[in-house]
């Protein structure tokens, strides 16, 4: 009885060491440094909700909820701002997904210097945490014509140059 229950309690302990793995967002800056943030580093940022309009007739509008990408990559120690001119204009967020699947935005798209819009890392649909298919980070752009760059399980963001 005491070894079930011995065994049962290493499975739950590893179990949630692997998804408390799953839920890490590596990010690389300018000159290679990595940071890698747990899911507790992205949450205590502030948080952003945003609304999005229904795709269909019959389908509800969708509420995510996250932090603002420019507010992650600055916890990684990613400058915007001023330090955003020159030769910096030509860096991009490469976002990978869990899947292979990667996209570029150009930094001054993320820097309310440049742009109105907001580019979210959301965490939350409606409410409740995003699934596995979605998560545990998806990139969400508002008022993007198409949704090709709405990352679903984000797991790195890279700073690089074009040159």
């Amino acid at each position: 009885m005491k070894k079930r229950l011995l065994s049962r309690l290493l499975i739950g302990l590893l179990l949630s060491a692997v998804l408390a793995q799953c839920q890490q967002l590596t990010i690389e800056a300018e000159g290679g440094k990595q940071v890698v943030l747990a899911r507790s580093d992205i949450e205590s940022l502030p948080h952003v909700q945003l609304t999005i309009p229904a795709s269909g007739d019959s389908a509800a509008p969708i509420r995510y909820e996250g932090v603002a990408l420019k507010s992650v990559l600055e916890k990684a120690g990613v400058e915007f701002g001023h330090s955003l001119r020159g030769k910096r204009m030509t860096s991009c967020l490469l976002v990978e997904a869990a899947d292979g699947y990667r996209v570029v935005i150009a930094l001054p798209e993320i820097d309310p210097d440049f742009n109105d819009k907001q580019v979210v890392l959301a965490f939350s649909q409606n409410g409740k945490p995003l699934d596995a298919k979605d998560g545990p980070y998806r990139i969400v752009i508002p008022d993007e014509k198409r949704m090709a760059r709405w990352v679903k399980q984000v797991t790195t963001l890279k700073i690089v140059g074009v040159q």
